[in-house]
C-alpha cells in the first residue's frame, strides 16, 4: 500500500512538472519576439543571411517596390532618420536599414537595384524565391497577400507596414508604425548609437 502512494504521488509529480515545463516554454516562445534567421538575395546580387548583420542594429521593412504609397514613405522616413542623425554628428554605421521584398515575383535583383537609388546609400534590399520570402515573413511575423485587380495585369499587394528594430544579435528591440515621425525615429535611435559607440 505504501509503495503505491509513492507511486501515485512520484506519477503526480512528474506530470505536475512536465506541465509545468509546457507552459514556461510556451510563455518563452510566446515573448521571444519577432525575427529570426534568414538567407536572401540583395539587391547587388548577393546572397546574404542575417548574420553578414550580426553586430549591427537592423532597421528592417517589409514591402515591394512597386508599392504606389506605403512602402516609399516608410523608407523614405527611415532614410530621412539616417539623415538627420548623420547630420546631428552621430556615427551611424551601427545601423543597418533593410528592405525586404514581399513581391519576389516582380522585385527582381535588377528592380531593387534601380528602387534602393531613392533612398539612403545603406539601404540594403532583399529579395528571394517566394518560400524564402514566406520564411522569413513567418519569422517576423509579417502579414502579406498578392491582391489581383479586376480588369489589369498588374496587382497590389496587401501588407503590413512597421519598421522593426533588431539588436546586433538579432533580437527583437521595438517597431515604429506609420504614426512615427522620422524625428521619432531618429529620437529613439539615439540613446541605440551612444551605446553601440
Amino acid at each position: 500500500m505504501k509503495v503505491i502512494r509513492i507511486v501515485a504521488w512520484l506519477a503526480v509529480a512528474i506530470v505536475g512538472i512536465f506541465i509545468l515545463v509546457n507552459r514556461y516554454q510556451s510563455m518563452q516562445d510566446a515573448n521571444s519576439g519577432p525575427g529570426g534567421p534568414f538567407v536572401l538575395t540583395s539587391h547587388t546580387g548577393e546572397t546574404v543571411s542575417n548574420n553578414d548583420f550580426k553586430g549591427r542594429y537592423m532597421l528592417i521593412y517589409f514591402g515591394y517596390s512597386f508599392c504606389p504609397d506605403v512602402c516609399p514613405i516608410e523608407l523614405g522616413k527611415m532614410s530621412a532618420a539616417m539623415t538627420m542623425l548623420e547630420g546631428e554628428g552621430y556615427d551611424i554605421s551601427p545601423l543597418q536599414p533593410i528592405f525586404i521584398s514581399v513581391d519576389p515575383e516582380r522585385d527582381t535583383v535588377e528592380a531593387l537595384a534601380d528602387y534602393v537609388t531613392d533612398f539612403h546609400p545603406s539601404l540594403v534590399a532583399l529579395t528571394g524565391s517566394p518560400e524564402e520570402i514566406a520564411a522569413v515573413a513567418k519569422e517576423y511575423r509579417v502579414y502579406y497577400k498578392k491582391r489581383e485587380q479586376e480588369g489589369l495585369d498588374s496587382y497590389l499587394m496587401d501588407h503590413q507596414s512597421v519598421i522593426f528594430v533588431m539588436d546586433p544579435d538579432g533580437k527583437y528591440v521595438r517597431l515604429f508604425s506609420s504614426r512615427n515621425t522620422p524625428a521619432d525615429i531618429a529620437d529613439a535611435l539615439k540613446p541605440v548609437l551612444l551605446k553601440a559607440n
